[in-house]
């Protein structure tokens, strides 16, 4: 006889567009919202766990849905009130709605998971995440987009259409978001970033178009040295023209005296990037002074330096703890910038050796080096994709006992990994922003002969999806 079998389930998925109700379970990395519709998994733009809200659905993938949060139908017992008019729109802190210590929870969490999942590492040691005493106005340097472009919100209907000086709206390229204030930076910056945009309205200069590419004002950069209390102010242009500049020059240094630099770093690219192909000084010195520590260091306006100069300390010490120095060995601090980490473990180190491709930053670091009377350290200009087998120079180097790296998000390129394990230092500090890449080539690294110790998650940019990760590895 025939058996009757109980029917099959199976959910029925929903079409691109439809708007569905979704409970929020956890956070992916990259700061989506993570819920299920059945077995699929949906990645929830702008919604936390605990939240149940109704979103659309934006793609459809044959492993998993993206959807957009519209509203909440209940808010979640770990939200907290936002503090900032633009978070509905700004990609910038997209935490900034979910507790503090739950989004230190969430990101140790990812760590874990990213490590399972990319690296393969199902038993690996994570330290507990180590959190941010300041949780607002910790950035030292922001970066703002002037355009003819507005993405027009309920909060300034009233302003002009074709001009705006703000952050890039998520997802739109050509749409920039006005900014009043952002409370990642100082009181002063915004009241500087207020000023900018006002005045440079009123002189009437052309915000650039970046679809046309027409116009003149490109980027407004505040950097800022709380220890030293200066600014330096970096106005990106798309041509080179002080006098259209020097009556907002002028007005920024009477309106605030910590002001020490006023840069114009000139660009024709089309793309949009912020570093000129030419930098001219249109006011005080070319260099911001700070602090890591007990070090000093000069920053210019293109050279990288961490944005969270207090929480850098904490980093810093975790890695040079890790290094395991005892004043014998030879380190190599891979894309070394203006040389924060290397002069931050020279004085355990017999003696540190930096590598970095913007020139900018060698001249930096060099200086940087003498301004702090450090004698063990030497740095070298070079791309690290082939630098190492392209110079002869670097063959009569000595061998790392120690080696320090902190790429790009990118990662490392394969002939970097190759380079790393044709030097064969016994001990390797992996610092990366981007746990994904820092993954895959932590396997690539213990598939030829290294053993991963610990993974040590340290909060940089707390609001934010970011996690800063060290990476502590042994040659077996």
């Amino acid at each position: 006889m025939p058996v009757n079998l109980p029917p099959v389930m199976t959910t029925i998925l929903p079409k691109k567009g439809e708007i569905v109700s979704l409970t929020i379970e956890s956070l992916a990395f990259g700061g989506m919202g993570v819920a299920h519709i059945g077995e699929m998994v949906v990645f929830v733009k702008n919604a936390i766990p605990g939240q149940e809200v109704e979103a659309r659905i934006l793609k459809k993938r044959s492993s998993y849905l993206e959807a957009k949060a519209l509203s909440v139908i209940s808010d979640s017992s770990l939200s907290v009130p936002v503090n900032c008019a633009h978070f509905k729109y700004c990609g910038g802190c997209t935490f900034q709605n979910l507790s503090y210590e739950i989004q230190l929870t969430e990101k140790e969490s990812q760590v874990r998971d990213i490590y399972r999942r990319i690296g393969g590492f199902n038993d690996v040691q994570i330290d507990p995440i180590v959190g941010c005493s300041e949780t607002f106005h910790y950035r030292n340097k922001m970066e703002f987009t002037f355009s003819n472009h507005r993405f027009i919100t309920e909060l300034d209907e009233d302003l002009p259409r074709d001009y705006v000086l703000g952050a890039h709206t998520p997802g739109k390229y050509d749409k920039i978001l006005n900014i009043d204030q952002c409370l990642l930076q100082l009181d002063v910056c915004n009241d500087i970033l207020q000023l900018v945009k006002a005045r440079v309205r009123e002189l009437d200069i052309a915000p650039y178009d970046i679809m046309n590419h027409t116009g003149f004002m490109r980027y407004l950069i505040i950097r800022t040295s709380e220890v030293n209390d200066e600014i330096m102010v970096n106005l990106v242009t798309a041509s080179e023209s002080p006098v259209k500049l020097q009556p907002l020059v002028d007005e920024l240094i009477q309106r605030f005296p910590s002001i020490i630099s006023i840069v114009n770093n000139i660009t024709s690219r089309k793309s949009g990037v912020s570093v000129g192909e030419k930098e001219t000084i249109l006011f005080g010195r070319d260099y911001l002074a700070d602090r890591i520590g007990e070090l000093q260091f000069h920053i210019s306006a293109n050279s990288f330096f961490q944005t969270n100069t207090r929480q850098a300390t904490t980093l810093y010490d975790i890695v040079r703890d890790h290094c395991g120095l005892t004043g014998k060995e030879t380190v190599y601090d891979l894309f070394c910038g203006a040389g924060s980490i290397s002069l931050y473990v020279a004085s355990a180190a017999k003696e540190v050796l930096g590598f970095e491709l913007v020139p900018s930053a060698i001249r930096d670091a060099r200086q940087n080096a003498e301004l702090n009377g450090v004698e063990n350290v030497r740095f070298f200009e070079g791309n690290l994709m082939d630098m190492f087998r392209d110079s002869p120079e670097l063959s009569q180097l000595p061998l790392p006992d120690v080696l320090i790296i902190d790429p790009p998000r990118a990662g490392l390129h394969p002939n970097t990994v190759k380079d790393v394990l044709t030097q064969s230092p016994r001990r390797i500090v992996y610092v990366s922003c981007n746990p994904s890449t820092q993954a895959r080539d932590v396997r690539l690294l213990c598939d030829e002969g290294y053993t991963l110790d610990k993974i040590i998650p340290v909060d940089m940019f707390p609001h934010t999806p970011h996690i800063e990760t060290v990476a502590v590895l042994t040659r077996n």
